[in-house]
């Protein structure tokens, strides 16, 4: 059984930075790849950022790019997506997901979800 825990989420005024974590515990985690979703209050889910595992190709939303960076730590099953110049407009629940299939996940339908972490940016 794969759970995947986020953490690193908080309060933080514009133009700060936080960097999320998502660590996945298995014996049989190995996804194709894992990314990053945001739900803003009253939004539709949003992907944010994506990144395969074995050669670490990455995609990020227009909304985030130039800000956000997703990257992975494969020896630690872990993937964190660093957010710089926080705006008002990214507070939100942050999720993280793994899968198999890159096009899957980027459209919200990964084998994995975590719990979420809440970001919540002040201006």
């Amino acid at each position: 059984q794969v759970q995947l825990v986020e953490s690193g989420g908080g309060l933080v005024q514009a133009g700060g930075s936080l960097r999320l974590s998502c660590a996945a515990s298995g014996r049989t985690f190995n996804p194709y790849a894992m990314g990053w979703f945001r739900r803003a209050p009253g939004k539709e889910r949003e992907f944010v950022a994506s990144i395969t595992r074995s050669v670490g190709n990455t995609y990020i939303a227009d909304s985030v790019k130039g800000r956000f960076t997703i990257s992975t730590d494969n020896a630690k099953n872990t993937w964190y997506l660093q957010m710089n110049n926080l705006k008002s407009e990214d507070t939100a629940d942050y999720y993280c997901a793994a899968g198999s299939w890159i096009s899957r996940l980027q459209r919200g339908e990964p084998n994995y979800w975590g719990q979420g972490t809440q970001v919540t940016v002040s201006s």
